[in-house]
């Protein structure tokens, strides 16, 4: 019979407990960036935003770290992390730099959140962030992929649909090239209001989709093979619109 000091917790037990504490440590949300409404920013509030909560939806732990400013995700394993909240009408504000050449990652907005079992990426509508060389490490039968591609395509995923403003096959690609590259900072405005999405790269709108068939859900970061650090993100709540069934993404 094993011996256990008066006062003690039993070894199993707390070999339990220890594991139940660093699985909920893992479950925390990560703190990064405000969320206002219109409402506010246009009255005489000094009230600051709140934060946002997000969760790690089919990445490693460590996956996504905070260091001061800036959120850091290491590309590893492909997945994504969700706000703890829907998204209906509103203007998406974040800066974004890779730090790896190719680097692949985007945002995904009115997501469901669900990642798909081969892709690992969820349904919603992805705002495309690719480094610039990214076309020419992907030359394929000679041809060299669009460089419209690469800072700001836009284009439904796991069955959501939109029409292009700039087609490319079912994606709308931008009009102009305004990325910066690796290690340099981009900003992105992303006006999203009752399905439809126009994209501001770097101060100047080049791209944008309409007739979302969902129009409310997650915000989801994405973590693709590469090392990406975002800064500055910043949501503003829109009114509401009118939401037919099939609209909103499923809640979690």
């Amino acid at each position: 019979m094993e011996y256990t000091p008066k006062g003690a917790v039993p070894l199993p037990l707390f070999f339990f407990l220890l594991a139940l504490i660093c699985v909920r440590g893992q479950e925390r949300p990560i703190v990064f960036g405000q969320e206002t409404t219109l409402d506010a920013l246009l009255t005489t509030s000094d009230e600051p935003g709140e934060s946002i909560n997000w969760v790690n939806v089919n990445t490693d732990p460590d996956t996504w770290r905070t260091e001061k400013e800036l959120l850091i995700c290491k590309g590893l394993p492909i997945g994504v992390m969700r706000s703890e909240k829907q998204y209906e009408n509103f203007i998406l504000m974040v800066e974004w730099r890779h730090m790896e050449a190719g680097g692949n990652s985007g945002v995904f907005v009115w997501s469901d959140a669900q990642p798909d079992p081969k892709s690992r990426l969820p349904g919603g509508v992805e705002v495309q962030m690719l480094e610039l060389d990214w076309v020419n490490q992907h030359i394929k039968d000679g041809v060299r992929p669009p460089i419209a591609y690469v800072h700001g395509e836009l284009f439904g995923v796991g069955g959501v649909e939109t029409v292009p403003d700039n087609p490319r096959g079912t994606r709308s690609k931008s009009i102009e090239n305004r990325a910066l590259g690796k290690g340099e900072w981009n900003a992105y405005k992303v006006v999203c209001v009752d399905g439809t999405i126009k994209l501001s790269v770097n101060g100047k709108f080049v791209n944008g989709i309409s007739k979302s068939t969902v129009k409310k859900g997650y915000l989801c970061l994405e973590s693709e093979g590469a090392e990406i650090h975002f800064r500055n993100f910043k949501i503003i709540e829109l009114p509401s619109g009118v939401l037919k069934e099939g609209e909103t993404a499923p809640e979690k």
